[in-house]
């Protein structure tokens, strides 16, 4: 695996070399999450946890780094000295891939020593903000195609070499079912799919040509693409031509790609010919530019389209740049202990959530997720209400006078689980086709309320009572420390 120790912004060694000589062995705590859901969407996908875990357990700097970092000669001989033998040795807390997530609830927590984990910070966000991103459009997607295969077709288009490998594998998670990307299949076991393109179709003198070679080679798998010359004229009667051929042989896997013009009309038209020629079971595949929009509308409009290829669209996240992930701390050693500390803003979607949390996820008798609630991990009586099925208060994150009170539900779930203990990874990781799963299950408990691509429901995150008095308690010691200032907007 390459060396990311040094993937990171310069201000996170700087700091880490401050700590390294005022306070060594300072213990601390920081969560990543992030603010708003992308795509001005209901929900999302978190994905990467594997990917980041495995890059901190192998985080080493080698002879090479230390040279860099002394030539930038802004780093002391001791400081270096500590690079050379350094290794994480905190703990770390997660959500599992493809669970639902929600804006202002920890993803990740993680423990340990401050100037260790403060170096976490450019990694991890890279990583979860990316592919969380990318399996959230990619969930979006799939709920538009409404049980029809999403095949992810992005990687020519992607953002850089990783953007394309760890893309497809955050494609997957939320739910395609293939890539093109034979790399990524390579990697991460990903089953890969392809037809042909419209080079093959002009590299000979016709497009029957074309086609009986093709079909001579992969008579198992025939697809194809039928848009080059004139679909309606030219490439659909060519095509059932050659699924005649195919079906003499004992052939049964064959169908179309269509990749521009009107892909209402032409899937319709194209479904009445190969339906007339007797080809019931002949797929009709789409591509060119398909987004969530766009799929969903066709699929309203009883399109009849069996596998949607989609690539730009998905691999870089159109509609979202990024995900608003941060890293924060919440908690900072004082007097030996861990004690709870807050971000201030004049902003109250930036003021964070103090203290050391989980979250807890509530749900109704038909499994349908009813909201989350943070929750202090010391507080026992809030945990113990829980446990009992008592009457819970949920209070709104930002405005004291809002809350409810939750009655009547059949069961909880706590999110955050240990996936890593002294540097160690204690987490057996699930394969790719089972995150999917979990993904998939975890839409389904989903109303479909909070997964409309218009102005969807707004899901409840909410702060448990004592973790409501604690974070208005910090607000108000800030405010009277600085009464008249203006407070830091990043």
């Amino acid at each position: 695996m390459l060396n990311l120790s040094l993937l990171t912004d310069l201000y996170e060694l700087t700091m880490m070399q401050g700590y390294f000589y005022e306070s060594r062995e300072k213990r601390a705590v920081f969560d990543m999450f992030f603010r708003k859901q992308p795509f001005d969407g209901g929900y999302s996908v978190f994905a990467g946890l594997e990917t980041l875990l495995k890059s901190i357990s192998t985080l080493q700097f080698n002879q090479e780094e230390i040279e860099y970092l002394k030539s930038l000669k802004i780093f002391q001989r001791d400081f270096l000295d500590y690079l050379k033998n350094f290794k994480f040795t905190g703990d770390i807390y997660s959500v599992e891939e493809g669970e639902i997530v929600f804006p202002n609830e920890p993803l990740i927590r993680i423990e340990g020593k401050l100037l260790e984990i403060q170096l976490l910070e450019s990694l991890l966000l890279n990583i979860i903000n990316f592919q969380t991103l990318i399996a959230t459009k990619s969930a979006r997607v799939t709920e538009a195609a409404k049980g029809k295969a999403v095949l992810e077709f992005g990687l020519r288009r992607a953002q850089g070499i990783d953007g394309a490998i760890s893309g497809s594998r955050a494609a997957f998670i939320g739910g395609a079912v293939a890539t093109s990307n034979v790399l990524a299949g390579k990697l991460f076991n990903i089953p890969v799919k392809g037809t042909m393109a419209h080079s093959w179709v002009m590299s000979f003198n016709s497009e029957i040509e074309a086609f009986e070679k093709y079909s001579e080679i992969y008579p198992e798998n025939s697809i194809l693409l039928v848009d080059t010359y004139n679909t309606l004229k030219s490439g659909i009667p060519n095509a059932i031509k050659i699924f005649k051929k195919l079906r003499k042989k004992g052939y049964k896997n064959y169908g179309i790609r269509l990749d521009s013009g009107d892909l209402e009309y032409l899937s319709k038209e194209a479904r009445k010919m190969l339906d007339k020629a007797g080809f019931k079971e002949a797929l009709i595949i789409v591509s060119n530019e398909l987004d969530e929009y766009i799929i969903n509308e066709l699929n309203n409009r009883k399109a009849p389209i069996d596998a949607w290829g989609v690539g730009t669209h998905l691999i870089t996240a159109k509609g979202d740049p990024s995900l608003s992930g941060v890293y924060k701390i919440v908690a900072r050693e004082k007097n030996g202990k861990l004690v709870p500390t807050i971000k201030i803003s004049n902003n109250p979607e930036k003021i964070s959530n103090p203290g050391i949390k989980n979250i807890y996820r509530f749900y109704d008798k038909n499994n349908n997720m009813i909201a989350d609630l943070l929750v202090l991990i010391d507080d026992k009586d809030e945990i113990s209400k829980i446990k009992k099925h008592n009457i819970i208060t949920f209070y709104h994150p930002d405005y004291n006078f809002k809350f409810f009170e939750l009655k009547n539900y059949k069961s909880y779930r706590e999110l955050l689980i240990p996936v890593m203990k002294n540097g160690k990874i204690i987490y057996n990781f699930p394969s790719l086709p089972e995150i999917q799963k979990r993904c998939k299950n975890n839409l389904q408990s989903l109303d479909e309320t909070y997964k409309r691509l218009l102005n969807p429901h707004i899901y409840k995150v909410s702060l448990s009572k004592k973790l409501r008095e604690l974070k208005s308690n910090l607000i108000n010691e800030e405010q009277k420390k600085f009464e008249g200032a203006q407070f830091n907007e990043n």
